[in-house]
């Protein structure tokens, strides 16, 4: 399966939807585009992997593999990407704002059902970003 992240970017951070075909699958946000700088900067437009993972802080979340220069790029809950990310992805419900968004721990709900239903279907899953 490939998830297509159409992003616009504003100086104070990146609203994205994200889709599943020609199916909306949830809002998201990111930092603004800083060159790919560690932590402070969205990852490059591209094509990656996504794995599930497991932490104590974010608990069942995705993260993607293959950025060029970064590691540890989640995709996790979040409403405000300025306070509450370092270059991940958060799925939100509706945008609010430049990098803002609400309801995001039921996007993130939703983003999970999708990728583990392609797993029980043995499907790899991709995220392809662009704007």
């Amino acid at each position: 399966m490939e998830l297509i992240l159409e992003r616009k970017y504003f100086p104070t951070g990146v609203n994205g939807n994200l889709f599943n075909g020609a199916q909306l699958v949830c809002r998201t946000i990111e930092l603004p585009w800083k060159n790919n700088i560690k932590q402070i900067s969205c990852i490059p437009e591209g094509r990656y992997e996504l794995k599930d993972r497991y932490s104590k802080k974010y608990g069942s979340h995705l993260i993607l593999l293959g950025v060029k220069g970064r590691s540890y790029i989640l995709i996790h809950p979040a409403n405000c990407a300025l306070k509450e990310l370092k270059g991940c992805i958060a799925p939100v419900t509706e945008h609010t704002a430049p990098g803002k968004g609400t309801k995001s721990r039921l996007a993130m709900a939703e983003l999970r059902k999708l990728y583990y239903t392609s797993l029980e279907r043995l499907e790899p899953v991709y995220l392809i970003i662009r704007s």
